[in-house]
């Protein structure tokens, strides 16, 4: 197999079970530090058993998404030590700070804020929670500032065939980034929301099969109806808590991802046209947004740009989330390809640094089977989850959830 396929996708999949933890260790971090702060300021015991038990969820996270990231970190050097070569003046400086600031942050205090509790004052011990959480937003926007580097470089020249780093805030506040950190929070957010909207539901329906909760003739909850079998009062409310702040962090952090992700979309169809015109599977310029399109394939089992067809497609839409109008037709991928080639040639150069590849055709266009699905099973699951979110809400208006196995399954 070629050595480099099989680094993209050791890389691929380290990134894929490194990043399943990292959205609700950010996500849920924020949220811990809005119920410790209620329960500090309220003094209500519901808030602090949401914080224990959320705090635990929290801190398995956190501890898994160390050990993958730091697999992660070690394949730049046996993976892409070329590449770490090429960009390691670059990358060397949000990654440090990364380690040496936001890291140290979040480790050191969050030990504290794990063992401190009836050991330090309730203030202190918010206080280490909050540095700790702002460690780890931190140490996302460092490690996002790297990417947005390979996404759209600046702040840089190239010299001896390196990457030299000549404008450190040029780096810090690149235009990509300064878009993905808000989407990211926003995507962090929801998948915190969604996990506390499920366990919330789960645990006010095993209530209701218990036999702890029933209901009155109007549907609202009476809660520990069934006597010596009642658990108290504050079991209720934290459940009932985590279900409807699950429920609304879900529905606002959906629609702020909707509106950065449209920004940052924008963003793409200026810096990367390419990309976007692949996740579109746009072969040829147009206004049309396609919800299906279809292709055939050549001899070799690759896919044919200039057979692909629109199935089912939104007139406009595309120009829409492009440009904000629905009549400015978008590059297609026979038109930008072309350009491609001018601006960076067919070939790569006849250099020993390339090896086996020196002097081969450049691909430029990915996949797209993988771009054009991936990003409609994106939006589409993303819309379900924020559909049954506001959907969770108004089932539960009443104070519980419906004694129905299906819906607890779905939730």
């Amino acid at each position: 197999m070629d050595p480099l396929e099989v680094a993209r996708w050791q890389f691929g999949i380290t990134t894929v079970y490194h990043f399943l933890m990292v959205p609700l260790t950010i996500g849920l971090g924020i949220v811990l530090v809005a119920m410790q702060t209620a329960w500090h300021r309220t003094g209500k015991e519901q808030y602090l058993r949401m914080t224990k038990f959320w705090g635990k969820i929290f801190m398995i996270n956190f501890i898994m998404g160390v050990a993958t990231g730091l697999v992660q970190e070690f394949q730049f050097g046996m993976a892409w030590s070329e590449y770490s070569r090429f960009v390691g003046d670059v990358f060397g400086a949000p990654l440090a700070m990364e380690a040496l600031i936001a890291f140290f942050l979040e480790s050191v205090f969050i030990g504290i804020w794990v063992f401190g509790w009836g050991r330090v004052r309730p203030r202190v011990h918010l206080t280490v929670l909050w540095l700790a959480v702002a460690g780890s937003v931190v140490s996302a926007y460092f490690i996002l500032a790297a990417n947005a580097f390979m996404q759209h470089p600046v702040g840089v020249e190239y010299v001896d065939g390196r990457a030299q780093m000549v404008d450190f805030w040029a780096v810090m506040t690149n235009p990509t980034l300064l878009v993905h950190f808000p989407h990211t929070i926003f995507g962090a957010l929801a998948v915190a929301g969604s996990m506390l909207l499920g366990i919330g539901w789960y645990h006010l329906w095993k209530r209701r099969k218990e036999g702890i909760d029933t209901v009155d003739e109007h549907g609202y909850v009476v809660v520990g109806s069934t006597g010596s079998k009642a658990r108290d009062d504050v079991d209720y409310k934290g459940w009932r808590s985590s279900f409807r702040w699950g429920g609304w962090i879900a529905i606002v952090a959906f629609l702020g991802t909707a509106f950065t992700g449209h920004t940052q979309a924008q963003m793409m169809i200026q810096q990367q046209p390419l990309k976007m015109a692949a996740a579109e599977a746009a072969c040829h310029d147009g206004t049309g947004f396609s919800l299906l399109s279809v292709a055939s394939r050549d001899g070799e089992g690759a896919t044919t740009c200039n057979d692909v067809v629109g199935v089912f497609e939104i007139p406009g839409l595309l120009s829409f989330l492009a440009h904000n109008d629905f009549t400015t037709p978008v590059e297609g991928v026979n038109s930008l390809i072309p350009q491609y080639e001018e601006a960076f040639g067919t070939h790569l150069p006849d250099d020993p640094r390339y090896g086996e590849r020196a002097g081969s055709e450049i691909e430029y266009l990915p996949i797209m089977e993988v771009t054009y699905w991936g990003f409609r099973l994106m939006i589409t699951f993303g819309g379900i989850a924020a559909v049954a979110a506001a959907l969770g809400l108004w089932i539960g208006r009443k104070g519980t959830v419906p004694h129905d196995k299906t819906l607890m399954k779905m939730a």
